[in-house]
């Protein structure tokens, strides 16, 4: 006796729909990532473009101090904010630094400011020079994180208005 084999049946997935949510969602993934990198562009980049600046020729400012400062640590991520005061032949100069970077450091950090003798207006700390490539590189790796994070939901929601019009 010959057995027929029965037709497997077929599995169909529904189709799947543009849902107002999913666009709601990309759109606030795009919003909300490309502030951070804005942020984070605002606040860190013209601090680490000045300190490639001046890092051959800064030398230790004698009548200068920090103001305030702070850092605090997440995770193995480091923010330092900082205003510092440097006395020039035509006054005080104040300048706000932001500084970002990946260290295990527990503890206190402390730091000694530096500027270029001819621009004291660009004030940094020793500490910044020394972690310079540290923050070079934590920017670029987490700037490139964050612009992926902002693009991608416009990627996927181009993706799906074209894919109606493509069947």
């Amino acid at each position: 006796m010959e057995t027929q084999a029965q037709p497997t049946p077929s599995l169909k997935l529904p189709p799947q729909e543009q849902s107002w949510r999913q666009t709601l969602l990309s759109l606030l993934g795009t919003v909300m990532f490309g502030a951070v990198l804005v942020a984070a562009c605002i606040f860190t980049l013209p601090n680490l473009i000045n300190d490639w600046q001046i890092r051959d020729t800064a030398q230790p400012v004698a009548e200068s101090r920090v103001m305030s400062g702070s850092c605090s640590t997440k995770l193995v991520f480091n923010i330092c904010d900082a205003t510092l005061a440097v006395r020039t032949k035509t006054g005080v100069v104040t300048h706000d630094v932001n500084y970002v970077f990946v260290d295990m450091h527990t503890g206190d950090y402390s730091v000694e400011i530096m500027a270029d003798p001819a621009h004291p207006e660009l004030s940094t700390t020793d500490m910044a020079l020394d972690k310079l490539w540290n923050r070079t590189i934590t920017l670029l790796v987490v700037g490139g994180i964050l612009l992926a994070l902002t693009i991608t939901p416009i990627i996927a929601i181009i993706r799906r208005l074209r894919k109606p019009s493509a069947a």
